[in-house]
């Protein structure tokens, strides 16, 4: 198995929402609140990560370029140390939650 594929099966296995599901969720004013805004932008660093999830989820194996690796790499990173963060009792409605389904990865599945 290459680094490569590696990757794939990690990101594969970090992101639990389709697509579809991501793209919805990214449309609602919760996805939108939450997450750090860099410099004057008002797009948060996650939201931005979730459309080039969407992207990538769309992508053919042999059309990912390094850059894609890159950030599939960045999303296990960010899902693996903020699953770790998790707040006890039900996470259902929370910041911590909402974070996470930015990056692809909704806990309450």
């Amino acid at each position: 198995m290459t680094d490569q594929d590696a990757t794939r099966r990690e990101f594969r296995d970090a992101v639990n929402m389709t697509p579809k599901q991501l793209e919805d969720w990214l449309g609602t004013d919760e996805s939108k609140d939450v997450g750090q805004k860099s410099g004057g932008d008002s797009e948060s660093v996650g939201h931005r990560s979730g459309r080039r999830i969407i992207e990538l989820l769309n992508t053919k194996k042999d059309d990912l370029t390094d850059s894609d690796y890159a950030h599939m790499r960045k999303v296990i990173g960010y899902v693996h140390r903020h699953s770790k963060q998790r707040p006890s009792g039900d996470v259902t409605d929370t910041d911590w939650r909402y974070s996470l389904m930015n990056w692809g990865h909704d806990p309450a599945k």
